[in-house]
């Protein structure tokens, strides 16, 4: 009995459609231009799957000084590791270019068997032949005129600019880690003096209803109290978020999940210095001398003119030596004669020859013309390079003079602002000032505080910019404080 057409035609489509399922089960497009593609729930765990997950093997009852964290930054940001897995392909290829060097030594072994017909008489004779040979094959370029010698110190220059590179991935890191890090501790400053701000708000409210309710006081007063009280409540919500955004920054960079609250070294316990010793000349000296860039540059123009003198060899001749050796059986049959064997006998072949390009299009001048560009190029760099170095430390060296002037300048701020507070709280509470004047000191207070700390954090911040700007951050590395 035969199956219906209709049926037949369900059962074809069944296949089909679980067919076509299974081929876009990985993968499959829009349907249209107007609808988002939304992948399969196998997709999206393959996807996640590729992709590390971040590190929370932090103690979070610790609190990290800045070496720790440096550490922490070194052991887990991609940008260094992927410096440095460059170091390594770059130290390959100057070993590749090392190896040209060396003969080249190949072992080789022939077997073949061939039957063709020999015209013997009058007649075809069928002839079956054979043999194997077992060989050792050497090449070697004797001399070349430095052209060997011309790629291999490129590479090596390559090598060192990659290193260089490598050493200003490392100080980028040194100095971002630090930069993270005050950011946190003006964040958490800024916090403190917010709660200060906000206890003495309060107080100034306190007192003014305190006035109030012996009639001392209008209500006025008593609003501007108020007002001022949720102006400082407010900045101090403002103040928390910010701490948690600046963490979360700090925690990323490190490679540790944001949701954490990472404990670091306060601000206090910092010691923070309160002069500079070195003039500007010596800064901009030393920052030439240490900072990777310029040197990655130098390595580059390095590279640049062992490759125009390698190109100039091109021009010349090249003397090669090729040989080998070893021997070979074989064997022969004609007709239905008997097998005949040979071997072993010993075989070889040497030779030596002069290759001398004497013309090929202008291929070699065009090479040499753009290798001089390259070089040419690449002076020019080390100049821009050079000049921008120190414009760099010229401007971290004013900026860290300034800080330095606005740190005591905030001392001096902060000193005075909490001996107004003090004595317009003390007056209002016995008459003789109005609520205003309280208000206003305690704002005046509460900004001086905060610059005290901004002016704080500054100046770490712009010792660590000009550490960075000079390459400072590479030669010391102080050991970190183990959990």
């Amino acid at each position: 009995m035969h199956p219906r057409p209709a049926t037949t035609r369900k059962i074809v489509l069944s296949f089909y459609w679980i067919f076509t399922s299974m081929l876009s089960t990985a993968q499959n497009t829009p349907r249209n231009a107007s609808q988002p593609w939304s992948p399969s729930t196998g997709e999206i765990e393959r996807l996640r799957s590729a992709v590390h997950s971040i590190n929370t093997n932090v103690d979070l009852k610790h609190e990290y000084t800045l070496f720790e964290l440096i550490d922490l930054a070194e052991k887990h940001n991609p940008e260094t590791r992927a410096a440095w897995q460059r170091t390594k392909e770059k130290a390959g290829e100057l070993r590749i270019a090392e190896s040209d060097l060396l003969p080249v030594v190949i072992a080789k072994a022939e077997a073949a068997t061939m039957r063709q017909g020999v015209l013997l008489y009058s007649e075809f004779a069928r002839q079956t032949l054979g043999y194997f040979q077992p060989l050792l094959e050497v090449n070697y370029t004797i001399f070349d005129f430095g052209r060997r010698g011309s790629r291999i110190e490129a590479a090596r220059q390559q090598l060192a600019a990659v290193d260089y590179i490598f050493n200003t991935a490392q100080l980028n890191l040194l100095y971002e880690t630090r930069k993270r890090y005050y950011r946190l501790l003006n964040a958490q400053g800024q916090l403190d003096a917010a709660r200060v701000a906000a206890a003495n708000a309060h107080t100034v409210r306190d007192a003014v209803d305190a006035r109030l309710a012996v009639g001392l006081a209008t209500l006025p007063d008593f609003l501007e109290a108020r007002a001022a009280a949720a102006q400082a409540d407010f900045d101090l919500v403002a103040s928390k978020g910010q701490v948690d955004i600046t963490r979360g920054d700090l925690q990323i960079f490190l490679g540790i999940s944001p949701i954490s609250d990472l404990l670091v070294q306060p601000l206090d316990e910092l010691q923070i210095p309160e002069r500079m010793d070195e003039t500007a000349e010596a800064a901009i000296e030393r920052s030439l001398a240490q900072r990777p860039e310029l040197s990655e540059e130098i390595a580059g123009k390095l590279s640049a003119a062992a490759d125009v003198q390698g190109a100039r060899s091109n021009f010349l001749p090249s003397l090669n030596f090729s040989g080998s050796g070893g021997e070979i059986r074989a064997y022969g049959q004609q007709n239905q004669l008997p097998n005949s064997y040979a071997g072993p006998v010993e075989v070889w072949d040497v030779k030596l020859g002069l290759r001398w390009t004497l013309f090929d299009g202008g291929r070699r001048e065009a090479e040499l013309t753009r290798n001089k560009a390259v070089e040419h190029r690449a002076d020019a760099e080390i100049t821009a390079t050079h000049d921008e170095i120190e414009q760099q430390v010229w401007t971290a060296y004013v900026d860290l003079r300034t800080a330095f002037q606005q740190r005591q300048t905030a001392m001096s701020l902060l000193q005075s602002a909490q001996s107004s507070y003090d004595a317009a709280l003390k007056s209002y509470k016995a008459g003789v000032r109005n609520v205003v004047d309280v208000v206003t000191s305690q704002r005046v207070l509460a900004q001086a505080q905060s610059e005290d700390v901004t002016a704080r954090t500054a100046v770490l911040t712009q010792l660590a910019t000009m550490a960075w700007r000079t390459g400072d951050l590479l030669q010391t590395r102080p050991p970190a404080r183990k959990p």
